[in-house]
């Protein structure tokens, strides 16, 4: 029988191979030395799942902006979960914050104290002051915006937010929140130039941090103020100024509050025609979004003449 034979590298002579073999071990050494020396550092701290929440909390913001508050409830849901996971004090005090805002928007205002004392509660157990101020400013705007016509009230909420701000001047969009219930309590207390020079601070801050839609907020809020003082073509003006910065922020919700709005203070003008033309678009703009309800709602201020108070909630401040 015919072997056949296969074609191998020839064998090293032992001695030649017991040096290759050396070679080769002094080669790895070397090229582990080198590895070691120029691998990156380890990370003293991983974020991988902070970002994630990050990312959850802001598409949470960005669906209460557009009134979508059950996706909102729920990308909140992850959120809390995954901040869960970390034990990140900061993380689960964030979350609470937004969830409390978004069940304040939908008329839920136990839940949401719940969530914001909950929120305060650890703030102070793990002793992060800009937090626990700002759990205090939101329960404390909530309470304003829930009796806006009760002075006394107003007056013990401008004092309270103006001693909270030293607290949140080092977080410039909670200070920014902490203006804006400023600018609410001066409103209530009928003082209609203070208050919009506290909205404005808001709004500087909004527009330096490219913050869209609460800039957008913060000239309806501007307008509001107008209006109430009886300055309708201001109050006009600042809500063209608010329509502009809805449409570059793809804000659906928002924009058809601002022609609801701007229908209003056309009809306090009596100026009828122009006043419709606003109601009918903003009825157009909330059936685009499937909102039907509120869609029925403006179109029945046509005909019956009706006026609903300004009340577009006010976009998340981003905890």
């Amino acid at each position: 029988m015919t072997v056949l034979k296969q074609r191998l590298c020839p064998a090293a002579p032992p001695r030649r191979r017991a040096l290759s073999c050396a070679a080769a071990l002094s080669c790895a050494v070397a090229f582990f030395c080198i590895a070691c020396s120029s691998a990156p550092k380890r990370p003293v701290e991983i974020f991988t799942i902070q970002s994630m929440v990050e990312t959850q909390l802001g598409l949470a913001n960005n669906a209460a902006d557009q009134a979508n508050y059950t996706q909102a409830l729920n990308l909140l849901a992850q959120a809390w979960r995954l901040a869960v996971s970390t034990d990140r004090p900061a993380l689960r005090i964030r979350v609470r914050l937004a969830r409390g805002n978004v069940l304040f928007a939908l008329g839920r205002a136990a839940e949401a104290e719940k969530e914001w004392y909950d929120a305060q509660t650890e703030a102070n157990f793990t002793g992060n002051a800009v937090l626990s101020a700002a759990c205090r400013v939101y329960m404390a705007r909530s309470k304003l915006l829930v009796d806006s016509e009760n002075q006394t009230l107003a007056q013990d909420t401008l004092t309270q937010i103006q001693n909270e701000m030293a607290a949140l001047k080092s977080d410039k969009l909670l200070s920014a929140l902490g203006w804006t219930v400023i600018g609410l309590a001066q409103k209530s207390l009928d003082r209609p130039v203070e208050a919009e020079k506290s909205v404005r601070n808001a709004l500087s801050i909004h527009e330096d941090e490219r913050y869209l839609a609460q800039a957008g907020y913060d000239w309806y809020l501007i307008a509001s103020i107008r209006s109430t003082a009886g300055n309708y073509p201001g109050a006009l003006g600042a809500l063209n100024n608010a329509l502009d910065l809805d449409r570059r922020a793809e804000n659906t919700f928002a924009l058809a509050m601002d022609w609801q709005a701007i229908g209003d203070v056309f009809k306090k003008m009596n100026v009828i025609e122009s006043s419709n033309e606003a109601y009918r678009r903003s009825a157009e703009i909330f059936r685009s979004a499937n909102m039907d309800d509120r869609a029925k709602l403006v179109e029945g201020k046509v005909s019956s003449g009706g006026i609903i108070p300004f009340g577009r909630s006010a976009p998340a401040a981003r905890p």
